[in-house]
């Protein structure tokens, strides 16, 4: 099966780090949507481009698991993989690796398809996204 998937380095920066000295759990969804960006730049369905369609994709789900902590000045390595699915969303898995290649953080988000105008959610594929779909070789699958 095909898949999509992008790199993007991050560096953790003071203001993310608690008492503690390492990463607050709650910056890890930062980074996925941080690495969502790139992905979507690099793929052509950035935020941008889907508004341009007349749609949002607002997250309805985020799983995490951490596994490591992530420290000051540290630079990690976010893999950001497009899940195929039949169903009207965008499903993207993450991997968090610290710089010697561990895995620190888990996780997954979703996405569903709604007017920009109305707020309404699209119960199936907007042709946009079957298209872009087809043009990655995705539609099939």
């Amino acid at each position: 099966m095909k898949t999509l998937t992008t790199t993007h380095q991050i560096s953790v920066r003071f203001s993310e780090v608690d008492s503690l000295g390492i990463v607050w759990h709650g910056h890890y969804i930062s980074y996925f949507e941080e690495a969502r960006e790139t992905f979507g730049k690099q793929f052509g369905i950035s935020y941008l481009d889907i508004k341009k369609e007349g749609f949002a994709v607002p997250i309805v789900k985020t799983a995490t698991e951490h596994l490591r902590p992530l420290k000051y000045g540290e630079v990690m390595t976010v893999e950001t993989t497009f899940i195929n699915t039949r169903a009207a969303k965008i499903i993207f898995n993450y991997l968090i690796k610290n710089e010697v290649g561990d895995l620190v953080c888990k996780g997954e988000t979703t996405q569903v398809f709604t007017s920009v105008d109305t707020g309404d959610m699209s119960l199936s594929n907007p042709e946009f996204f079957k298209e872009w779909k087809k043009k990655h070789h995705l539609l099939n699958d």
